[in-house]
């Protein structure tokens, strides 16, 4: 009888194919389920980084037309806050940005260009795609 008993017990231990089928396809549905949000998240956080950069750059700039008396030119561009111009002179009382100019989250340099549109100077992120225009994640994103 403890034979029988033990061997009825160790035919029940463990899960069945059918209960392991059951517990991957609900973790595969929560997975579908989650992903997707979790990656959208992560795309605002891009454009909210470069926003954040592109303040720092206005900052940064004003700090360095306090001292030079103007904005960089374009052909300057953003490198003039990290090395100083030979047209700036002994005015130059740089570095302005602490480790250099930064790449946009998506890998592509930003794009200065002085006078701007609509105001002294533009800087713009070209978006994850790095083009001109585009929409949500691939949207430029400007100073302005």
């Amino acid at each position: 009888m403890a034979k029988n008993y033990v061997a009825k017990a160790a035919r029940t231990a463990g899960f069945t194919l059918l209960e392991l089928l059951v517990v991957i396809v609900i973790i595969g549905l929560l997975a579908a389920y989650v992903g997707p949000k979790y990656f959208a998240q992560l795309g605002k956080s891009e454009v909210t980084i470069a926003k954040a950069q592109i303040e720092a750059f206005e900052k940064s700039l004003d700090t360095f037309r306090l001292d030079v008396g103007r904005y960089p030119t374009t052909e300057e561009g953003l490198n003039a806050l990290v090395a100083g111009p030979v047209a700036a002179g002994a005015k130059w009382n740089g570095p302005y940005l602490k480790k250099g100019v930064p790449l946009d989250p998506w890998g592509h340099p930003y794009q200065y260009k002085a006078p701007g549109s609509k105001s002294e100077f533009d800087i713009t992120s070209l978006g994850r795609d790095g083009q001109p225009g585009g929409s949500g994640e691939d949207a430029d994103i400007t100073s302005q």
